[in-house]
């Protein structure tokens, strides 16, 4: 019985991954492909924004407005600079800690 609660618990937990991570590609690969130097698909999440002229500022940009709306989440300065340091796996998990938390 316990094994399969957990084996389900797991498979629940996979699910949730996946979903957030297809939507946070999504909002990454419009956002991507805006800058022309950012052809390269590495799912850094820093190519959401010109790496050859990147913001000072990147907390309140389109790209985390549109993570925002899609998650229903906040996201401050803090959370803004860790994001764009991440990966889409990374990201997509720390999104998941912020839908909880």
């Amino acid at each position: 019985m316990i094994s399969e609660l957990w084996k389900n618990r797991k498979i629940i937990i996979m699910k949730t991954f996946e979903t957030k991570y297809e939507t946070l590609y999504k909002i990454y690969d419009k956002h991507r492909r805006r800058n022309r130097e950012n052809s390269y698909d590495s799912q850094q999440m820093c190519l959401m924004w010109p790496t050859d002229d990147p913001p000072d500022d990147i907390e309140g940009t389109e790209p985390f407005c549109d993570i925002e709306e899609a998650f229903g989440i906040c996201i401050d300065d803090d959370d803004a600079l860790d994001l764009y340091n991440m990966n889409l796996d990374e990201a997509a998990k720390r999104i998941i800690e912020m839908l909880i938390s």
